[in-house]
């Protein structure tokens, strides 16, 4: 269950970051990029499915992207992956 939420949650401020860096809104965007990046250590990596683990570690990629649309995009797909990986934990 504490995976769940911490995914989730951790896909929520992926999403607000990647409409921040879309809207224009740099500062939201790395506001919550910075927090999203923050909560990956909530996670049980020993718990989670490999491929999980695999782009929690990735994710820190994001921020060496140049363009805003680029790490809005990223954001964004990430965002959709961990949502769904949350929505596969059982209860």
């Amino acid at each position: 269950m504490k995976n769940k939420i911490a995914l989730s949650s951790l896909a929520m401020d992926l999403q607000r970051a990647a409409l921040g860096y879309h809207g224009g809104s740099n500062q939201m965007g790395k506001r919550f990029l910075d927090e999203a990046l923050k909560r990956k250590n909530e996670v049980d990596m020993s718990t989670v499915k490999p491929y999980v683990r695999v782009l929690l570690n990735k994710m820190e990629g994001i921020k060496l992207q140049k363009e805003t649309d680029k790490i809005a995009e990223d954001a964004l797909l990430y965002s959709i992956l961990f949502q769904n990986a949350a929505v596969k934990i059982q209860s």
